[in-house]
Protein backbone atom coordinates (compact mmCIF):
# COMPACT_ATOMS: atom_id res chain seq x y z
CA UNK A 1 0.00 0.00 0.00
CA UNK A 2 1.57 3.27 -1.28
CA UNK A 3 1.94 5.94 2.01
CA UNK A 4 1.43 9.44 1.50
CA UNK A 5 3.60 12.10 0.56
CA UNK A 6 3.14 13.68 4.25
CA UNK A 7 3.98 10.71 5.82
CA UNK A 8 6.95 10.53 3.99
CA UNK A 9 7.88 14.10 5.06
CA UNK A 10 6.83 13.04 8.29
CA UNK A 11 9.52 9.86 8.51
CA UNK A 12 11.92 11.88 6.37
CA UNK A 13 11.78 14.14 9.85
CA UNK A 14 12.33 11.55 12.68
CA UNK A 15 15.05 9.69 10.51
CA UNK A 16 16.96 12.92 10.35
CA UNK A 17 16.65 13.85 13.88
CA UNK A 18 17.75 10.63 15.28
CA UNK A 19 21.01 10.45 13.42
CA UNK A 20 24.04 11.40 14.65
CA UNK A 21 25.01 13.51 11.53
CA UNK A 22 21.95 15.33 11.32
CA UNK A 23 20.46 15.95 14.46
CA UNK A 24 22.62 19.27 14.94
CA UNK A 25 19.34 20.78 12.49
CA UNK A 26 16.75 19.09 14.57
CA UNK A 27 15.20 22.09 15.88
CA UNK A 28 15.63 23.72 12.15
CA UNK A 29 13.28 20.92 11.20
CA UNK A 30 10.55 22.05 13.69
CA UNK A 31 10.55 25.73 12.89
CA UNK A 32 7.99 26.89 10.65
CA UNK A 33 5.32 24.75 8.77
CA UNK A 34 6.51 22.00 6.53
CA UNK A 35 3.48 21.02 4.08
CA UNK A 36 3.34 19.06 0.83
CA UNK A 37 1.06 20.89 -1.61
CA UNK A 38 -0.06 20.55 -5.07
CA UNK A 39 1.42 22.52 -7.91
CA UNK A 40 4.78 23.05 -6.80
CA UNK A 41 7.33 21.86 -9.50
CA UNK A 42 10.03 21.04 -6.37
CA UNK A 43 10.55 22.39 -3.57
CA UNK A 44 11.00 25.80 -1.73
CA UNK A 45 10.93 27.38 1.27
CA UNK A 46 11.00 31.26 2.19
CA UNK A 47 13.71 31.18 5.06
CA UNK A 48 11.72 29.88 7.35
CA UNK A 49 8.45 27.57 6.39
CA UNK A 50 9.33 24.86 3.82
CA UNK A 51 7.20 23.32 1.11
CA UNK A 52 7.59 20.49 -1.40
CA UNK A 53 5.37 19.44 -4.00
CA UNK A 54 3.19 16.40 -4.03
CA UNK A 55 4.25 15.40 -7.42
CA UNK A 56 7.54 16.12 -7.41
CA UNK A 57 8.18 13.92 -4.25
CA UNK A 58 5.75 11.04 -5.82
CA UNK A 59 8.49 10.81 -8.59
CA UNK A 60 11.05 10.24 -5.91
CA UNK A 61 10.92 6.49 -5.26
CA UNK A 62 14.41 6.39 -2.65
CA UNK A 63 13.50 7.47 1.03
CA UNK A 64 16.96 8.55 1.21
CA UNK A 65 16.81 11.15 -1.80
CA UNK A 66 13.61 12.39 0.14
CA UNK A 67 15.59 12.62 3.26
CA UNK A 68 18.31 14.60 1.19
CA UNK A 69 15.64 16.95 0.07
CA UNK A 70 14.29 17.66 3.38
CA UNK A 71 17.89 18.67 4.57
CA UNK A 72 18.57 20.72 1.65
CA UNK A 73 15.46 22.82 2.21
CA UNK A 74 16.42 22.81 6.04
CA UNK A 75 20.00 23.67 5.48
CA UNK A 76 19.04 27.27 3.37
CA UNK A 77 17.13 27.90 6.32
CA UNK A 78 19.74 26.85 9.19
CA UNK A 79 22.38 29.04 6.81
CA UNK A 80 20.23 31.91 7.06
CA UNK A 81 20.87 32.45 2.81
CA UNK A 82 17.20 34.62 2.46
CA UNK A 83 18.03 36.87 5.43
CA UNK A 84 21.88 37.36 5.08
CA UNK A 85 22.09 37.28 0.64
CA UNK A 86 18.74 39.47 0.49
CA UNK A 87 20.65 42.33 -2.19
CA UNK A 88 22.01 39.67 -4.28
CA UNK A 89 18.80 37.84 -4.55
CA UNK A 90 17.32 41.12 -5.94
CA UNK A 91 20.34 41.49 -8.00
CA UNK A 92 21.06 38.17 -9.24
CA UNK A 93 18.59 35.55 -7.77
CA UNK A 94 19.84 32.83 -9.71
CA UNK A 95 23.19 33.07 -8.88
CA UNK A 96 22.92 33.63 -5.55
CA UNK A 97 20.59 30.67 -5.67
CA UNK A 98 23.11 28.37 -7.44
CA UNK A 99 25.69 29.65 -5.06
CA UNK A 100 23.43 28.45 -1.68
CA UNK A 101 22.68 25.23 -3.97
CA UNK A 102 26.24 24.25 -4.04
CA UNK A 103 26.93 25.11 -0.27
CA UNK A 104 24.15 23.15 0.98
CA UNK A 105 24.47 20.26 -0.95
CA UNK A 106 28.24 20.09 -0.44
CA UNK A 107 27.49 19.92 3.34
CA UNK A 108 24.54 16.46 2.52
CA UNK A 109 27.28 15.25 0.20
CA UNK A 110 29.95 15.56 3.00
CA UNK A 111 28.07 12.91 4.95
CA UNK A 112 30.06 10.28 6.21
CA UNK A 113 27.08 7.89 6.28
CA UNK A 114 26.78 7.92 2.16
CA UNK A 115 23.50 6.03 1.96
CA UNK A 116 21.25 7.88 4.22
CA UNK A 117 20.97 11.45 2.55
CA UNK A 118 21.49 11.27 -1.49
CA UNK A 119 20.56 14.55 -4.18
CA UNK A 120 17.27 13.72 -5.45
CA UNK A 121 18.02 14.17 -9.84
CA UNK A 122 19.33 17.35 -10.78
CA UNK A 123 20.82 18.42 -7.21
CA UNK A 124 23.79 20.83 -7.97
CA UNK A 125 26.79 19.25 -6.71
CA UNK A 126 30.56 20.23 -7.31
CA UNK A 127 33.47 18.90 -5.50
CA UNK A 128 35.47 21.61 -6.17
CA UNK A 129 33.33 24.29 -3.61
CA UNK A 130 34.05 21.59 -1.18
CA UNK A 131 34.38 23.63 1.95
CA UNK A 132 33.55 26.73 0.37
CA UNK A 133 30.94 29.66 1.74
CA UNK A 134 28.29 31.24 -0.39
CA UNK A 135 30.55 34.81 -0.62
CA UNK A 136 33.06 32.37 -2.28
CA UNK A 137 30.88 30.38 -4.69
CA UNK A 138 29.11 33.79 -5.79
CA UNK A 139 31.66 35.41 -6.31
CA UNK A 140 33.38 32.42 -8.32
CA UNK A 141 30.23 31.92 -10.40
CA UNK A 142 29.89 36.11 -11.04
CA UNK A 143 33.55 35.79 -12.69
CA UNK A 144 33.11 32.51 -14.66
CA UNK A 145 28.97 33.02 -15.84
CA UNK A 146 27.92 33.81 -19.45
CA UNK A 147 24.40 35.23 -20.02
CA UNK A 148 22.96 32.57 -22.64
CA UNK A 149 19.97 34.70 -23.37
CA UNK A 150 20.94 38.72 -22.39
CA UNK A 151 18.38 40.94 -21.71
CA UNK A 152 17.55 44.04 -24.35
CA UNK A 153 19.40 46.73 -22.03
CA UNK A 154 22.33 44.57 -21.36
CA UNK A 155 24.31 46.95 -22.83
CA UNK A 156 23.00 49.96 -20.57
CA UNK A 157 25.64 50.88 -17.84
CA UNK A 158 24.02 50.02 -14.06
CA UNK A 159 24.32 51.31 -10.72
CA UNK A 160 27.02 49.57 -8.88
CA UNK A 161 24.85 50.09 -5.41
CA UNK A 162 21.95 47.56 -7.15
CA UNK A 163 24.14 44.45 -8.27
CA UNK A 164 24.61 42.70 -5.02
CA UNK A 165 28.26 42.29 -6.03
CA UNK A 166 31.01 41.56 -3.34
CA UNK A 167 34.16 43.27 -5.19
CA UNK A 168 35.81 43.78 -8.09
CA UNK A 169 34.34 46.84 -9.59
CA UNK A 170 35.30 45.37 -13.30
CA UNK A 171 32.44 42.78 -12.88
CA UNK A 172 29.54 45.36 -11.60
CA UNK A 173 27.93 45.74 -14.88
CA UNK A 174 28.05 42.50 -15.35
CA UNK A 175 26.37 41.23 -12.21
CA UNK A 176 23.06 43.27 -13.47
CA UNK A 177 23.07 42.11 -17.16
CA UNK A 178 23.01 38.17 -16.40
CA UNK A 179 19.67 38.11 -16.35
CA UNK A 180 18.00 34.27 -15.34
CA UNK A 181 19.43 32.16 -18.70
CA UNK A 182 22.99 31.57 -17.84
CA UNK A 183 25.93 28.68 -17.56
CA UNK A 184 28.40 28.96 -15.90
CA UNK A 185 32.33 27.15 -16.60
CA UNK A 186 33.44 25.01 -12.79
CA UNK A 187 36.82 23.37 -13.44
CA UNK A 188 35.73 22.69 -16.85
CA UNK A 189 32.41 21.57 -16.27
CA UNK A 190 29.23 23.88 -17.43
CA UNK A 191 26.12 24.29 -15.42
CA UNK A 192 22.98 25.78 -16.18
CA UNK A 193 21.30 28.59 -14.43
CA UNK A 194 18.34 26.60 -13.24
CA UNK A 195 18.89 24.52 -10.11
CA UNK A 196 16.54 22.02 -9.16
CA UNK A 197 14.19 24.12 -6.50
CA UNK A 198 13.31 27.92 -6.45
CA UNK A 199 13.34 29.74 -3.12
CA UNK A 200 11.05 32.17 -2.20
CA UNK A 201 13.21 35.14 -1.91
CA UNK A 202 10.52 37.43 -3.12
CA UNK A 203 8.25 36.73 -0.51
CA UNK A 204 11.33 37.32 1.78
CA UNK A 205 12.89 39.98 0.47
CA UNK A 206 9.47 42.21 0.36
CA UNK A 207 7.55 40.89 2.92
CA UNK A 208 9.66 40.82 5.74
CA UNK A 209 11.04 43.78 8.15
CA UNK A 210 13.98 44.59 8.88
CA UNK A 211 12.70 43.66 12.81
CA UNK A 212 11.34 40.40 11.66
CA UNK A 213 14.39 39.52 9.80
CA UNK A 214 16.56 40.08 12.72
CA UNK A 215 13.63 38.00 15.23
CA UNK A 216 14.10 35.53 12.63
CA UNK A 217 18.17 35.33 12.78
CA UNK A 218 18.11 35.00 16.40
CA UNK A 219 15.17 32.51 16.64
CA UNK A 220 17.78 30.45 13.88
CA UNK A 221 20.20 31.29 16.20
CA UNK A 222 18.71 29.89 19.30
CA UNK A 223 17.37 26.59 17.53
CA UNK A 224 21.11 25.83 16.01
CA UNK A 225 22.48 26.28 19.37
CA UNK A 226 19.80 24.01 20.82
CA UNK A 227 20.85 21.56 17.86
CA UNK A 228 24.51 21.97 18.55
CA UNK A 229 24.14 20.89 22.36
CA UNK A 230 22.08 17.27 20.81
CA UNK A 231 24.97 17.02 17.95
CA UNK A 232 27.73 17.30 20.51
CA UNK A 233 26.42 14.77 23.32
CA UNK A 234 26.00 12.54 20.27
CA UNK A 235 29.28 12.93 18.87
CA UNK A 236 28.62 14.67 15.50
CA UNK A 237 31.35 16.49 13.11
CA UNK A 238 29.81 19.88 12.60
CA UNK A 239 30.71 21.44 8.92
CA UNK A 240 32.49 24.50 8.79
CA UNK A 241 29.78 26.69 7.61
CA UNK A 242 27.97 25.89 10.25
CA UNK A 243 30.70 25.43 13.18
CA UNK A 244 31.26 29.26 11.94
CA UNK A 245 27.88 30.25 12.82
CA UNK A 246 28.04 28.37 16.25
CA UNK A 247 30.50 30.64 17.39
CA UNK A 248 30.64 32.92 19.85
CA UNK A 249 29.50 36.16 18.63
CA UNK A 250 31.43 39.74 19.22
CA UNK A 251 30.07 42.79 19.40
CA UNK A 252 31.33 45.11 16.82
CA UNK A 253 30.22 47.87 18.60
CA UNK A 254 31.75 47.15 22.16
CA UNK A 255 34.83 46.28 20.30
CA UNK A 256 35.26 49.75 18.24
CA UNK A 257 34.52 51.78 21.38
CA UNK A 258 37.31 50.09 22.91
CA UNK A 259 38.89 50.98 19.95
CA UNK A 260 38.46 54.55 19.79
CA UNK A 261 38.22 54.95 23.90
CA UNK A 262 42.22 53.15 23.91
CA UNK A 263 43.15 55.48 20.74
CA UNK A 264 42.16 58.78 21.94
CA UNK A 265 42.61 58.69 25.88
CA UNK A 266 44.77 60.98 25.99
CA UNK A 267 46.93 62.05 29.37
CA UNK A 268 45.25 62.79 32.68
CA UNK A 269 45.68 66.10 34.37
CA UNK A 270 44.87 67.65 37.37
CA UNK A 271 42.64 70.83 37.64
CA UNK A 272 41.73 73.47 40.79
CA UNK A 273 39.45 75.27 38.33
CA UNK A 274 37.06 72.58 38.99
CA UNK A 275 36.44 70.28 42.33
CA UNK A 276 36.24 66.85 42.92
CA UNK A 277 32.28 66.85 43.08
CA UNK A 278 32.31 63.38 44.94
CA UNK A 279 35.10 64.73 46.95
CA UNK A 280 33.23 67.95 48.18
CA UNK A 281 30.56 65.19 49.62
CA UNK A 282 32.67 64.95 52.22
CA UNK A 283 33.51 68.58 52.57
CA UNK A 284 36.87 68.18 51.06
CA UNK A 285 37.60 70.68 48.29
CA UNK A 286 40.57 68.56 46.20
CA UNK A 287 41.32 69.02 42.45
CA UNK A 288 38.98 67.05 39.37
CA UNK A 289 40.64 65.02 36.84
CA UNK A 290 40.80 66.49 33.25
CA UNK A 291 40.93 64.35 30.15
CA UNK A 292 42.53 66.14 27.54
CA UNK A 293 42.35 63.76 24.47
CA UNK A 294 45.17 64.16 21.67
CA UNK A 295 45.59 62.98 17.99
CA UNK A 296 43.58 62.08 15.30
CA UNK A 297 41.44 58.65 14.13
CA UNK A 298 41.75 57.74 10.08
CA UNK A 299 38.78 55.68 9.00
CA UNK A 300 39.12 54.13 5.66
CA UNK A 301 35.79 53.05 3.89
CA UNK A 302 35.99 50.93 1.19
CA UNK A 303 33.60 51.72 -1.53
CA UNK A 304 34.36 48.52 -4.35
CA UNK A 305 30.61 47.63 -4.13
CA UNK A 306 29.48 45.64 -1.23
CA UNK A 307 29.09 48.13 1.69
CA UNK A 308 25.73 49.23 1.08
CA UNK A 309 24.23 52.47 2.62
CA UNK A 310 22.47 50.64 5.07
CA UNK A 311 26.11 48.95 6.46
CA UNK A 312 27.80 52.38 6.01
CA UNK A 313 24.33 54.07 7.85
CA UNK A 314 24.90 51.86 10.88
CA UNK A 315 28.52 52.36 11.66
CA UNK A 316 28.64 56.01 10.84
CA UNK A 317 25.98 56.45 13.73
CA UNK A 318 28.05 54.62 15.88
CA UNK A 319 31.75 55.75 14.93
CA UNK A 320 29.92 59.67 15.51
CA UNK A 321 28.31 58.75 18.81
CA UNK A 322 32.05 57.43 19.93
CA UNK A 323 33.87 60.20 18.72
CA UNK A 324 31.34 62.71 20.79
CA UNK A 325 32.35 61.10 23.59
CA UNK A 326 35.75 60.42 23.97
CA UNK A 327 36.49 64.01 21.15
CA UNK A 328 39.73 62.99 18.91
CA UNK A 329 40.92 66.14 17.73
CA UNK A 330 39.91 65.09 14.64
CA UNK A 331 38.57 62.26 12.43
CA UNK A 332 39.54 62.03 8.87
CA UNK A 333 37.61 59.85 6.68
CA UNK A 334 39.44 58.17 3.77
CA UNK A 335 37.64 56.26 0.36
CA UNK A 336 39.19 53.86 -1.05
CA UNK A 337 39.10 50.57 -3.58
CA UNK A 338 41.83 50.40 -5.19
CA UNK A 339 43.19 53.82 -4.59
CA UNK A 340 42.57 56.35 -1.88
CA UNK A 341 40.17 58.78 -3.91
CA UNK A 342 39.97 61.68 -1.55
CA UNK A 343 39.03 62.41 2.14
CA UNK A 344 36.80 63.91 4.39
CA UNK A 345 37.74 65.68 7.68
CA UNK A 346 35.54 65.62 10.82
CA UNK A 347 36.28 68.12 14.49
CA UNK A 348 34.30 69.01 17.08
CA UNK A 349 30.72 68.35 15.70
CA UNK A 350 30.87 64.54 15.04
CA UNK A 351 27.39 63.98 15.75
CA UNK A 352 26.02 65.21 12.22
CA UNK A 353 29.38 63.90 10.07
CA UNK A 354 27.44 60.60 9.49
CA UNK A 355 25.28 62.54 7.16
CA UNK A 356 27.95 64.27 5.36
CA UNK A 357 29.90 61.04 3.89
CA UNK A 358 30.33 61.35 0.59
CA UNK A 359 31.63 58.04 -0.86
CA UNK A 360 33.97 58.22 -4.10
CA UNK A 361 35.33 55.06 -5.95
CA UNK A 362 34.14 52.06 -6.50
CA UNK A 363 36.22 50.09 -8.68
CA UNK A 364 38.28 47.31 -7.66
CA UNK A 365 39.86 46.30 -3.85
CA UNK A 366 43.69 46.80 -2.46
CA UNK A 367 43.80 47.89 0.91
CA UNK A 368 46.89 48.54 0.71
CA UNK A 369 46.79 51.65 -0.66
CA UNK A 370 45.89 52.94 2.53
CA UNK A 371 48.97 52.49 4.32
CA UNK A 372 51.09 53.55 1.41
CA UNK A 373 48.84 56.81 1.36
CA UNK A 374 48.96 57.33 5.04
CA UNK A 375 53.03 56.86 4.95
CA UNK A 376 53.06 59.57 1.58
CA UNK A 377 50.91 61.58 3.22
CA UNK A 378 52.80 61.86 7.02
CA UNK A 379 49.53 61.30 8.74
CA UNK A 380 50.36 60.92 12.12
CA UNK A 381 47.38 59.34 13.82
CA UNK A 382 46.17 57.22 17.16
CA UNK A 383 44.79 54.66 15.43
CA UNK A 384 43.13 53.69 11.78
CA UNK A 385 39.42 51.62 11.60
CA UNK A 386 39.35 49.89 8.30
CA UNK A 387 35.14 49.32 7.36
CA UNK A 388 35.97 46.52 4.46
CA UNK A 389 34.06 43.42 3.39
CA UNK A 390 37.49 41.75 4.20
CA UNK A 391 37.62 40.39 -0.12
CA UNK A 392 41.03 42.06 -0.74
CA UNK A 393 44.15 41.44 -2.13
CA UNK A 394 46.08 38.47 -0.35
CA UNK A 395 49.38 39.76 -0.11
CA UNK A 396 48.89 43.02 1.88
CA UNK A 397 51.28 45.64 1.83
CA UNK A 398 50.91 47.25 5.25
CA UNK A 399 53.79 49.41 6.12
CA UNK A 400 52.37 51.69 8.94
CA UNK A 401 52.73 50.55 13.11
CA UNK A 402 49.92 52.45 13.89
CA UNK A 403 46.76 50.04 15.37
CA UNK A 404 44.51 49.27 13.13
CA UNK A 405 41.07 47.52 13.80
CA UNK A 406 39.39 46.12 10.63
CA UNK A 407 36.07 46.12 11.10
CA UNK A 408 34.63 43.32 8.96
CA UNK A 409 31.47 42.73 7.08
CA UNK A 410 31.83 39.74 5.14
CA UNK A 411 34.71 37.29 4.96
CA UNK A 412 35.03 35.36 8.62
CA UNK A 413 38.52 33.97 8.00
CA UNK A 414 40.03 37.36 6.96
CA UNK A 415 43.54 37.67 8.49
CA UNK A 416 44.61 41.34 9.04
CA UNK A 417 48.17 42.45 8.72
CA UNK A 418 50.36 42.14 12.10
CA UNK A 419 49.58 45.65 13.73
CA UNK A 420 45.92 45.05 13.23
CA UNK A 421 42.77 43.37 15.11
CA UNK A 422 40.02 42.16 13.20
CA UNK A 423 36.17 41.90 14.06
CA UNK A 424 33.45 41.41 12.41
CA UNK A 425 30.34 43.71 11.92
CA UNK A 426 28.04 40.42 10.02
CA UNK A 427 24.65 41.83 8.30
Amino acid sequence: MDISQETRLKKAHVALMKHQETSLYSSIFLMGTNVVEDGIPTAYTDGHNKKYGREFMAKIKDDSKIRGLVLHENLHVALKHLIRFKKEFKANPQLINMAADFVVNDIIMSLNDKGFCELPDGGLHEPFFHDWSVREVYNYLLKNAKSTKPPPNANTPCDKDNTGQSGGGSETGKAESLGNDFEVDVNGKKYESHGFDEHDFEKAINDMTPEQAQELSDKIDKAMREGGILAGRMGAKVPRAIGEMLEPQVDWKEVLRDFVTSSSRGTDEFTWRKFNKRMMANELYMPSVENETVGELVVAIDTSGSIGSKELTEFATELASICDAVSPSKVRVLWWDTQVHGEQEFEDNYQNSGGLLKPLGGGGTHVSCVSEYISANKISAEGVIIFTDGYVESDIKWDISTPTLWLVTERKNFIPPASGKVVNKLN
